[in-house]
């Protein structure tokens, strides 16, 4: 039985669905309040589970900048509680992290080693998340992963969609280049990593889906599979101004989880296929 902090989020409800509604332990801010270390502690004390997933965080990158304080109460105080518990029941951590660790002036995948150069509040308070769980855990899987869409909630994929069918013009931005993720590919990394993570041993990994794009080259390949009419236009990030900078390259290697656990990460054309589908 596990713990799935988070729950309610895209990569929650994905793990819901391949594990089962009584496959796990699914807490939300609701259930389980984990910036609250008494809170946490009591949950702890009054259930049995035999890891700890945390996929709970703030994750609005643009508000972040207007409520760092809220960021870093979830981001950092909620992952230390988590890390804390894990190691006072020691059991093994499973904690998702994020591309915007680092400042996007790459120019090849970037591999876990990587120096981590946060430039807003969002990415410097999962920087300080991930200090947390390799300060506190006893064992623990640090799955850094960026662009993650799915069937569930509010994600680009979805609004591309939905401006799609509503518009007849979309502009966006051509000169950020990543790897996109669909959740529940994800979702099937972690629990394919899991049962396998050795005792005592902290580490960090890569996963995305596989190849690289823009958003705009995301949106454009969404829109046309969906059959929409509406034109897809790219834009520089200039003429996109938002509160947060953005990394311009964030392309994450994944070497080293192909290699530890045998993984192959599907092209992401084919995660917009599967949540085309799932969608209709």
């Amino acid at each position: 039985m596990f713990l799935i902090t988070g729950a309610n989020g895209q990569l929650g409800r994905c793990l819901r669905d391949m594990l089962g509604e009584n496959g796990a332990l699914y807490t939300d801010a609701a259930e389980l309040d984990i910036t609250d270390l008494q809170a946490v502690q009591a949950f702890g004390a009054e259930h049995h589970f035999s890891a700890i997933i945390n996929c709970a965080a703030y994750t609005n990158v643009d508000k972040a900048e207007e409520e760092p304080a809220l960021a870093r109460r979830i981001n950092v105080t909620g992952t230390e509680n988590l890390a804390k518990l894990a190691a006072a029941r020691h059991v093994p951590l499973v904690h998702i992290s994020t591309d915007y660790v680092f400042d996007g002036t790459a120019h090849t995948p970037i591999p876990e080693d990587a120096p981590a150069r946060p430039t807003g509040v969002y990415g410097q308070t999962k920087k300080e998340a991930e200090e947390a769980v390799f300060k506190y855990a006893e064992t623990a899987c640090i799955i850094r992963t960026a662009w993650l869409y799915s069937p569930y909630g509010k994600n680009f994929v979805k609004t591309m969609l939905e401006l799609g069918r509503t518009k007849e013009e979309i502009r966006v931005v051509a000169d950020q280049i990543g790897t996109p993720t669909y959740a529940p590919h994800l979702a099937e990394v972690i629990l394919n990593i899991l049962p396998r993570m050795a005792t005592g041993k902290k580490e960090i990994y890569h996963f995305t889906d596989s190849g690289v794009c823009s958003w705009y080259d995301l949106a454009y390949y969404t829109v046309k599979q969906a059959g929409c009419r509406a034109r897809v236009l790219p834009i520089t990030t200039g003429e996109y101004p938002a509160r947060a900078q953005r990394p311009a390259y964030s392309v994450l290697s994944k070497e080293k989880i192909k290699k530890a656990f045998g993984i192959v990460p599907p092209h992401w054309t084919q995660g917009v296929e599967e949540c085309l589908k799932k969608l209709y």
